[in-house]
């Protein structure tokens, strides 16, 4: 298993310069984003993909820097009901399996999206309730008239394209949220829809992340984000964890992105790696640092001191001669 990091957190800082301080951290690979939420600071396939010479500059920045590259992340909407905004992340997503395919990476992360409720809507509607009875009737529609044909399609040109993993992060405001969803996409779209697996993202719904390992099982895990949050014992109690308050506003929030260590202490993550690799993967956890009561700097020196000392970085034994 490998460190990584997310690089669009230092998105203003050069490629070059990013890279070595990584690499000065202690990561051995590096997320890059190239497109959607995460921007494209540091990849832009949309001139990479048409200018040879920047392209061969990009390769060799990377390769020089010692890390490898373990995923594009291009984080969007392509279902969005406006189709301006939805054309622009569906571009954003082509381009992103397109430079996979001339990087020879073989996946990207993103979001399943969410559509509206009908045809005319201006607004992504994500259902939390079954009910009243239309939330649940416009939710099959999401799912049947818009979600399902669009990652059908998506999914046979990126593997016309050498890209066969799509990792979706469960994430609030998108139908990919849980386990479940992501498990239902999969089930109709094919194997090439898995789990960008973010446990920050599970600890506010309620979620425990070693059992949702266990259930999505290696095979569904495609990459892994590490990220911590932590539910404010003051406000979740009275308001619940479903907020809507400005993530800057971190007195008053339910809950709130923590930097690794900081929600969760260094025993869970080491049973967070140990139950990744008993089910089978073995890859990256790629930091994604968003905690908003850290600098950039600090957030990310201290969320590497503490995956050094939980991640298994040497295979596991082949003979045990107890067994």
């Amino acid at each position: 298993m490998k460190l990584g990091i997310l690089s669009n957190v230092i998105g203003s800082t050069p490629l070059k310069e990013a890279l070595a301080y990584f690499k000065g951290l202690g990561a051995q690979m590096v997320e890059i984003g190239c497109g959607g939420y995460p921007g494209k600071d540091h990849c832009d396939p949309g001139v990479l993909l048409h200018d040879e010479e920047k392209f061969n500059e990009f390769v060799t920045t990377v390769k020089e820097s010692g890390l490898e590259i373990s995923a594009l992340s291009c984080h969007a909407n392509p279902v969005h009901p406006n189709k301006e905004i939805a054309k622009q992340f569906d571009d954003d997503l082509h381009n992103a399996v397109l430079m996979a395919e001339k990087l020879g990476i073989h996946q990207i992360n993103t979001f399943s999206g969410c559509p509206g409720d009908c045809p005319e809507s201006k607004n992504p509607n994500w259902v939390v309730c079954a009910w009243p009875n239309e939330f649940p009737e416009f939710l099959e529609w999401q799912w049947n008239e818009v979600l399902i044909p669009y990652w059908k399609n998506f999914v046979a040109f990126a593997k016309e394209h050498g890209v066969n993993k799509i990792a979706m992060e469960m994430h609030q405001g998108f139908c990919v949220h849980n386990t479940r969803t992501l498990l239902r996409l999969r089930e109709a779209v094919g194997p090439e829809i898995g789990a960008n697996l973010d446990p920050s993202h599970l600890f506010w719904q309620g979620m425990d992340p070693i059992k949702v390992i266990r259930a999505l099982g290696g095979d569904a895990i495609f990459h892994v984000h590490a990220k911590d949050a932590i539910i404010d014992p003051i406000n979740a109690p009275v308001n619940g964890t479903l907020d809507t308050i400005s993530y800057a506003d971190e007195l008053h929030r339910s809950w709130i992105f923590r930097s690794i260590g900081y929600g969760h202490d260094e025993l869970f993550w080491k049973e967070f790696v140990s139950n990744l690799r008993m089910v089978g993967y073995d890859y990256v956890l790629s930091i994604e640092h968003e905690d908003s009561l850290m600098s950039q700097n600090e957030g990310l020196v201290k969320a590497c001191d503490v995956l050094k000392r939980s991640i298994t970085f040497e295979d596991k034994m082949t003979e045990a001669r107890w067994i």
